[in-house]
């Protein structure tokens, strides 16, 4: 057995749940939660970012949208994700992995998300009281 933790950006929930449903999972939770990737060091690369996030934005007379790219670039701040958990039979991990990979690569080449994969030593389901594999 493996516990599959995806996060995954807020707007990519839904296409997630139902990656998740396509793929067979029989159930999964999603908590709301906050963090921040690896931040990008690069220089040139991040002004380059910042002109294309403030373009994005359109015109601010407040200079609210360039602090918020600013903070973002730079790891000052935390965001929005969605953290699913998911119990899953050795077998099927491969699939869900992919599932939650193609509902959530996009062309932006960071902040898509990460996975990781974490063995489980037991399951229980309390209605019934199994164990092991038979709980999953």
């Amino acid at each position: 057995m493996k516990e599959i933790l995806a996060v995954v950006r807020m707007n990519k929930t839904g296409a997630t749940k139902k990656a998740l449903v396509e793929a067979g999972v029989a159930g999964f939770t999603a908590f709301k939660v906050e963090g921040r990737g690896k931040i990008v060091s690069n220089p040139t690369l991040i002004l380059e970012r910042k002109k294309e996030l403030l373009l994005m934005a359109g015109e601010d007379q407040t200079g609210e949208a360039e602090k918020l790219i600013t903070d973002f670039l730079v790891g000052t701040s935390l965001f929005p994700r969605r953290l699913f958990t998911i119990l899953a039979h050795d077998e099927d991990v491969a699939k869900i992995v992919e599932a939650i990979i193609q509902a959530n690569k996009t062309c932006n080449n960071v902040g898509d998300g990460k996975i990781f994969v974490l063995p489980v030593m037991d399951a229980i389901r309390v209605r019934t009281g199994e164990t092991g594999e038979s709980a999953v």
